[in-house]
C-alpha cells in the first residue's frame, strides 16, 4: 500500500514536470587531454569531451540537469555550476575539498541538480587548481515554454567566452608559483571563444567570427572565463545594451564599453546598425593593483556583416577597431557598475540578522628559515579575509564532515569583523601584514539575512576583488571608496533596484555591501575569483544550518560522491 501511495506520489510530480514544460537533459563530459595549436604552437590541453571551450549547455528555467563527469585526464577535477543556486543540492555544487573531494584519475560523478527561479547567462567551469584555465563552457537558461524575454526577442544569440591562456601548463604554472612563494607568471594571450584572435601571431585566421545582417539585433552572451584578469570589453561602432547580469535581468541601458570580472557575465543587445563592413569585438585587462605584472595583450572577435552584396570586405580592408578605456581606468569601470539595477523594485530582506564585516586582500608570510621564497624581501604571497588565510581540507570535504559530524576538519569561528580594526585603504602597519592560516567557517541560521561589507585593503597593494558567493545570488546595495563608514554610508544604499549578482567586483581601496537571505542549507564557498587569489587563501566558508522538515534541508549525498 505504501509502495502504490509512493508511486502514485512520483507520477502526479512527473505529470507536474511535464505540464510545466520541464526536461531533463543528460549530458556525459568526458575530461580529457587534447591536442590544440595557439600562437603558432601545438599543446596538449585538459578539455571537455575535446573541446576548448568546452560544450555550451542550454535548458530552460525549470529544467533539471544530469551531467556524468568522467575523467579520463591525469589530474584531480571537479566542475562547478557557476551561479546555479544548487537549492538542497550542494553536493552538486563542485568546489574541490568544499562540497565534494574531487574525481580522481580514471573516475567519475554524476552532478543532478535543478535550475529555478534564473534565466539568463551563467557558466561552468572546473574548480580544482588551475584547470579552469581550459576547462570551461557557457549554461545559457532561457525562459520556460510560452514565457518572453523581457525584451524584444534577438534574432541570434551568441555566447562570448573570454579566457586566457598560457604557452605553458596552467597547472605547472601554479604549482611553481606555490613551490617559491612568488607571483605565478603572467597569461601570454587573452582569448575570446578559446580563440587569441587577429592581434597575435599566427591565429588571424582563426579569429572568432560572428556573422550578422544588417538591422537585426543580437543578444550577446559575455562570460569572462579568464583566471586572473578583469576584462574591459568594446565593440567598434555599436552601441550595447545591457539586459542582463549573472542570470538576473538588468534595467536595460546603453554602454560603449563593458567591465567585466572573472566570473561574471554579462548579457548586451546589440542592433547592427552600422554601414556593413567587418567590426571588432575586442577585449583587454582592467588592472588596479600598483607595480604588478599583468597580460597587457589585446583579443580580438569580429562582427561580420553578411549584407547579400558584392562589396569585398576580405582581408585587405581591416576592420574597425574600438576605443578601450586605458588599463587602470577604474572611473570607466565604477561608471559600468553603478549603471546596473534591477528592472523593478525589489524587495530587500530585512531585519538583518547577520550584520558582517569582511576585509578582503592579500599578505606575506615569513619564509621559512633557509629557505629562498619568491615573494618581496625573500617572503611568501598569500591572502586573507578577517586576517584569516583559508586553508582547504584534503582528508574530507568540508559539506561531508558537516552532514555526518566529523570533527577535526574545520571551525565555525570565523570572525564576524576584523579582529583589529584599522585605516584599512591608508599605510597598514606591517604587523597586520600576516594573517593566520586556518579552515574556518562561519555559521548561519536557516532563514537568516545576511548582510556583508566586503572591505578592500592596502595591505601589499589594493586592488578590485571579484567576490563569489556560491549557492546564493545577493543585492549589491552600496559600493564606494575609502573606508566603509557604516553611519555615513548607509544612507547611500539603494533600497528600491539595487542589482543581483552572484559576483561583485569590490572596488579597489573600496568596499561593497551586499545583502542575501541564508534560505539555501549547506556549506557555500565565498571566494576571490582571481585564481591567483583563492590559491593564497582569500575564501571563507558559510555553513548554513537546515531548517524545519524536507524542504529546508540538504538532500542527502548521492551513493557515487567521490571520497578523498
Amino acid at each position: 500500500m505504501a509502495s502504490s501511495g509512493i508511486r502514485l506520489f512520483l507520477l502526479s510530480l512527473l505529470g507536474f514536470a511535464l505540464l510545466a514544460g520541464a526536461e531533463v537533459h543528460e549530458h556525459e563530459f568526458i575530461v580529457q587531454e587534447t591536442p590544440v595549436k595557439r600562437l603558432c604552437n601545438e599543446h596538449n590541453i585538459i578539455t571537455v569531451n575535446g573541446q576548448f571551450p568546452g560544450p555550451t549547455l542550454e535548458v530552460r528555467e525549470g529544467d533539471t540537469l544530469v551531467i556524468t563527469v568522467v575523467n579520463h585526464a591525469q589530474y584531480n577535477v571537479t566542475i562547478h555550476w557557476h551561479g546555479i543556486r544548487q537549492f538542497r543540492t550542494g553536493w552538486a555544487d563542485g568546489p574541490e575539498f568544499v562540497t565534494q573531494c574531487p574525481i580522481k584519475p580514471g573516475g567519475s560523478y554524476k552532478y543532478k541538480f535543478t535550475i529555478e527561479g534564473q534565466e539568463g547567462t551563467l557558466w561552468w567551469h572546473a574548480h580544482s587548481s588551475w584547470l579552469r584555465a581550459t576547462v570551461y563552457g557557457a549554461l545559457v537558461i532561457r525562459p520556460r515554454e510560452g514565457k518572453a524575454y523581457p525584451f524584444e526577442k534577438p534574432s541570434r544569440e551568441v555566447p562570448l567566452l573570454l579566457g586566457e591562456w598560457w604557452n605553458a601548463n596552467p597547472i605547472d604554472v601554479i604549482r611553481e608559483a606555490q613551490r617559491t612563494g612568488g607571483g605565478p607568471n603572467v597569461s601570454d594571450a587573452f582569448t575570446i571563444n578559446g580563440q587569441p584572435g587577429d592581434l597575435y601571431n599566427c591565429s588571424r585566421q582563426d579569429t572568432t567570427a560572428i556573422s550578422v545582417k544588417p538591422g537585426e539585433t543580437a543578444l550577446l552572451r559575455f562570460i569572462n572565463s579568464a583566471l586572473n584578469h578583469e576584462l574591459f570589453v568594446s565593440i567598434a561602432g555599436h552601441k550595447m545594451t545591457v539586459v542582463g547580469v549573472d542570470a538576473s535581468y538588468t534595467k536595460p541601458f546603453a554602454t560603449s564599453v563593458l567591465m567585466i570580472a572573472p566570473g561574471q557575465t554579462t548579457d548586451v543587445l546589440v542592433t547592427m546598425d552600422q554601414p556593413p563592413t567587418r567590426y571588432y569585438v575586442a577585449a583587454r585587462a582592467y588592472i588596479s593593483a600598483q607595480g604588478v605584472a599583468f597580460d597587457n595583450t589585446t583579443t580580438t572577435a569580429v562582427i561580420q556583416y553578411d549584407c547579400g552584396c558584392h562589396t569585398d570586405f576580405g582581408p585587405s580592408i581591416p576592420p574597425a577597431f574600438p576605443t578601450l578605456p586605458a588599463f587602470n581606468d577604474t572611473s570607466a569601470a565604477t561608471a559600468f557598475a553603478a549603471g546596473i539595477k534591477s528592472p523593478k523594485k525589489v524587495e530587500i530582506p530585512s531585519p538583518v540578522d547577520d550584520n558582517l564585516f569582511f576585509t578582503v586582500g592579500l599578505g606575506l608570510f615569513n619564509c621559512k628559515p633557509g629557505q629562498q621564497c619568491g615573494g618581496p624581501n625573500n617572503t611568501r604571497f598569500t591572502a586573507s579575509m578577517n586576517n584569516v588565510s583559508f586553508v582547504f581540507p584534503k582528508t574530507d570535504s568540508l559539506l561531508h564532515a558537516h552532514y555526518y559530524d566529523i570533527p577535526g576538519v574545520f571551525t565555525t569561528d570565523f570572525p564576524a569583523y576584523p579582529p583589529v580594526q584599522f585605516d584599512y585603504t591608508g599605510n597598514v602597519s606591517r604587523s597586520l601584514w600576516q594573517p593566520i592560516p586556518a579552515t574556518k567557517l562561519y555559521k548561519l541560521r536557516f532563514g537568516s539575512v545576511v548582510q556583508i561589507v566586503l572591505q578592500d585593503t592596502s595591505i601589499v597593494t589594493p586592488e578590485n576583488h571579484p567576490i563569489h558567493i556560491h549557492g546564493y545570488d545577493f543585492l549589491i546595495l552600496a559600493e564606494g571608496f575609502g573606508n566603509y563608514d557604516a553611519e555615513k554610508d548607509a544612507q547611500k544604499f539603494n533600497l528600491e533596484n539595487p542589482p543581483q549578482r552572484n559576483t561583485v567586483a569590490v572596488p579597489v581601496n573600496g568596499w561593497a555591501v551586499i545583502r542575501f537571505r541564508a534560505d539555501n542549507p549547506g556549506v557555500w564557498l565565498m571566494h576571490c575569483h582571481l585564481d591567483v587569489h583563492i590559491t593564497w587563501g582569500l575564501a571563507m566558508a558559510f555553513l548554513v544550518e537546515d531548517g524545519y522538515g524536507e524542504l529546508e534541508s540538504l538532500e542527502a549525498p548521492p551513493v557515487d560522491l567521490p571520497m578523498c
